[in-house]
């Protein structure tokens, strides 16, 4: 489904994960033409392992989780939490795709620290991706737990593997959009939220 955000369990065992995974790193790099023993080489496996459990460590968080500490309170404005820093892994070749959330919403009766938005984006950007996917997954998430009267995210994002390979487009930006209840039925608010962001 495509806004499906819950987590798979967490390796058990994370050191033997680790070194099957830094033994593949090994056999991907002799494939490739390389010399897995000169000196440069040699630590590369177990350092790409230790990588991928940091760039994907949001694949073992409930993102549901990190929005958990909510306080009663009502709002007649949005509250926007723009220029979120994100780094992400592309599923489709494994390469990066990094870039900035904009994230807003119209509170009803609970609001949220404002720094849980910003750790949602990350929890939800530690995974392999798709940049679509993800932007629905931060309203979707958002909307489940707040309940508020809408909730709508901006998602810009430079793809590398639109950059340094294939087309070989750097610079180039994918903008993604993604809204739940007033902000998918008013335009006056998804105007608002607009150019808000993009001053």
């Amino acid at each position: 489904m495509l806004i499906d955000s819950k987590p798979t369990n967490a390796p058990s065992d994370l050191m033997q994960r680790r070194q099957e995974i830094a033994h593949h790193v090994q056999e991907i790099l002799r494939l490739v033409g390389e010399d897995i023993a000169r000196d440069g080489l040699l630590d590369t496996p177990l350092r790409v392992a230790k990588m991928y459990e940091e760039v994907l460590s949001g694949m073992y968080v409930d993102p549901e989780s990190v929005l958990n500490t909510t306080f009663e309170e009502t709002s007649e404005g949005p509250v926007i939490v723009s220029d979120i820093t994100f780094y992400s892994l592309c599923e489709h070749h494994m390469v990066p795709f990094f870039g900035k959330a904009h994230v807003a919403y119209l509170p009803s009766k609970r609001i949220v620290g404002i720094s849980k938005l910003a750790r949602l984006v990350d929890v939800l950007s530690r995974r392999l991706q798709v940049q679509e996917r993800m932007t629905e997954q931060i309203v979707a998430t958002v909307d489940r737990v707040l309940q508020p009267r809408g909730v709508i995210a901006l998602v810009e994002a430079e793809h590398t593997c639109m950059c340094a390979r294939g087309v070989k487009k750097p610079g180039s930006k994918t903008t993604t959009l993604a809204s739940r209840g007033e902000y998918t039925s008013n335009y006056d608010l998804r105007r608002e939220f607009l150019q808000m962001v993009e001053r």
